[in-house]
């Protein structure tokens, strides 16, 4: 095997992760958001089912951090790559920064977005100034 082959592997991967979680993500908010409702059509006090909505919101709340590990990972095997001199594995239909025309659906490149932006250190500015606010954002 190739370092390319090994690395085209390793995106079909955690491309297989990310949407895994982003799924289990879907499912377990749309659980949280059911449950208060189906309380109160079963004409159920509000301390019943409290475990049941801890639970989903503890859930959901767990999923939220591992997703958060997966962006690093990824970030992570990015940056192997880069220095690795492999080419772009982007894997999936998933709009990132240099594909034009998009792939996804989404935006693509837009206003401001440039190959390798995520390398450059961004600037300095203040935003502006929010209102009844003396201090920039």
């Amino acid at each position: 095997m190739t370092r390319q082959s090994i690395g085209e592997n390793l995106a079909a991967r955690l491309y297989a992760a990310e949407t895994a979680i982003d799924l289990a993500l879907i499912e377990t908010a749309m659980l949280a958001a059911e449950l208060p409702a189906a309380r109160a059509d079963a004409y159920l006090s509000a301390v019943t089912g409290q475990r049941a909505f801890d639970g989903a919101a503890g859930a959901l709340s767990a999923l939220s951090t591992a997703r958060s590990q997966m962006v690093q990972t990824h970030t992570a095997l990015a940056a192997l790559a880069r220095k690795l001199g492999l080419d772009a594995l982007a894997m999936g239909p998933v709009d990132k920064p240099g594909d034009t025309p998009p792939v996804g659906g989404g935006g693509g490149d837009g206003p401001g977005i440039r190959a390798n932006m995520v390398n450059e250190t961004l600037p300095n500015a203040v935003n502006k100034t929010l209102p009844y606010t003396t201090e920039p954002c």
